[in-house]
């Protein structure tokens, strides 16, 4: 069964059980990220983006879902009994099923694969009507350091918000029977055309968002709302392997070097761990784990009690008397996901395998590699990293991977903006996007959409969304001659 050192509550420096690299170790992991020179033929390794750990067990509607090449036979019943977790349906208490109740009083989903579509990401409502499965809204307060609890207060240069204190930290569109939904959504989009080098014109999809039929009365004035689509879920265990020095030697906050590229680490505070911790994980990396990013949706999304967060209410606010009232599924005291399903789940996350790459050495996509390079993608989706080596994870340990993300904050522009700080993250800026698995999005979901609301419905509109920091690489990507721009998009294609 599990390793004692995934077990909840584990001691801070036990989150981990890193081997330090040797001086040797370091030159090696030095050499064999250092940057292509050739682009005449894919890097050695590059077929496999998650190293040993690489899925390739096909690429169909199933190709995010499974498990960790590299895991041995004997961990595959964690990770299947895990699935079953991540699977499974909620119900309302107090019911005859006592290990499955304990739904709401307020959710968004019944189950984590109800928004996580195959392993994959979620999309937005395809028209008037349409739910919104595997998207909401963020909510929030703006806030003071004398609001916030000390310990996360002193966080350095965080941004204050509290949850709305009516409506939460999200807002919950389903009920259990006897309690409203909070409210709806909705979206509104107006297209803007883009005008390329060559003349080919792009219509890009801009959405406004607000909120209607509210239960329980109006939202505070100065509320603060962010759209949020759930993420895929491949590569997670390696992404939160890659040393925290690693992530934090390519922080430049002040932009030293001057090529306009300031990406910076969020800091946030993890309730398991009880300190504050480099964030890895969301579109804001507001979370540190994949525990306690479990724990997060756990609790917010299906309205499930942890260990790390208690509540049996999940997100219902003192304002919601009735819904902190009803009944909940914790029993002698425990929690509805005790710490057996949340390492199980944990685990399950952990090893979702990243997809093989295709077509890596076609001409094309070759070409499309080296533009990328040239427009100066890589500056914020760094390609490669090497994991720590792990005393108890040996899917993760000591791996080269290529994620195409570097795991910092920039600011996107205002284009992309939500105007809502989270942790140190500010309103405009945004975690830089793993793109592995990106090429694979419409087969396992069943439909192409892209960034942290899904507005982007081809790869092209993505880039054209990216501003800010990223406005010269995406002015670079718009005065390509068309074949370049092709060859780039079927690169993505290709991760």
């Amino acid at each position: 069964m599990l390793p004692a050192a995934s077990v909840a509550g584990a001691g801070a420096e036990e989150h981990l059980r890193v081997v330090p690299r040797t001086p040797a170790e370091a030159a090696r992991v030095a050499a064999v990220t250092a940057p292509p020179t050739d682009f005449s033929a894919p890097e050695k390794f590059e077929a496999r983006p998650g190293g040993a750990a690489t899925s390739t067990r096909g690429f169909d509607a199933n190709a995010f879902s499974h498990s960790s090449g590299n895991m041995p036979l004997e961990r595959e019943l964690d990770f299947k009994v895990g699935n079953g977790f991540f699977r499974k349906l909620w119900v309302t208490a107090p019911s005859s099923t006592q290990v499955s109740d304990g739904l709401g009083p307020l959710y968004n989903a019944r189950s984590c694969q109800s928004c996580h579509l195959k392993d994959g990401r979620a999309h937005p409502p395809s028209g008037p009507g349409d739910p919104a499965v595997g998207m909401f809204l963020r909510l929030s307060v703006p806030a003071g350091p004398a609001d916030l609890r000390p310990e996360i207060a002193a966080i350095q240069n965080y941004l204050g918000t509290l949850p709305d204190p009516t409506y939460g930290g999200q807002l919950q569109n389903f009920g259990i029977i006897g309690h409203r939904a909070e409210g709806e959504m909705t979206i509104d989009y107006a297209e803007i055309p883009v005008t390329l080098a060559g003349g080919e014109v792009v219509s890009l999809r801009e959405p406004t968002y607000g909120l209607r039929d509210l239960a329980y009365g109006p939202a505070a004035p100065d509320l603060q709302i962010s759209p949020r689509v759930a993420p895929q879920m491949i590569g997670l265990g390696l992404l939160e392997a890659v040393p925290e020095a690693d992530i934090l030697a390519l922080e430049d906050e002040g932009d030293a070097d001057g090529d306009g590229i300031s990406g910076r680490a969020n800091r946030v505070w993890s309730e398991s761990d009880g300190r504050a911790m480099l964030g890895r994980f969301g579109w804001k990396a507001g979370q540190p784990t994949i525990h306690e990013q479990s724990a997060s949706a756990f609790s917010g999304d299906i309205g499930i009690s942890t260990t790390v967060l208690p509540e049996g209410w999940g997100e219902c606010t003192e304002g919601q008397s009735a819904c902190r009232a009803a009944p909940d599924g914790r029993t002698a005291g425990g929690p509805e996901a005790d710490d057996t399903v949340l390492d199980l789940v944990t685990f399950y996350g952990r090893n979702l395998a990243v997809p093989a790459r295709r077509d890596l050495d076609a001409p094309d996509v070759l070409r499309g590699k080296q533009v990328f390079y040239e427009s100066d993608c890589a500056a914020c989706h760094r390609p490669k990293f090497v994991t720590d080596r792990l005393a108890d994870q040996p899917e993760q340990s000591f791996q080269l991977i290529w994620p195409y993300t570097d795991l910092l904050l920039h600011d996107m522009g205002e284009g992309l903006a939500d105007h809502r700080p989270e942790a140190r993250a500010t309103g405009t800026e945004w975690r830089t996007a793993p793109l592995w698995g990106i090429g694979l999005t419409e087969t396992v979901t069943g439909k192409a959409s892209f960034l942290h609301d899904g507005r982007a419905r081809t790869l092209l509109e993505a880039v054209l969304w990216h501003g800010g920091e990223a406005q010269a690489a995406r002015d670079a990507v718009v005065s390509l001659p068309k074949a370049d721009r092709d060859a780039l998009v079927r690169f993505l294609e290709s991760l």
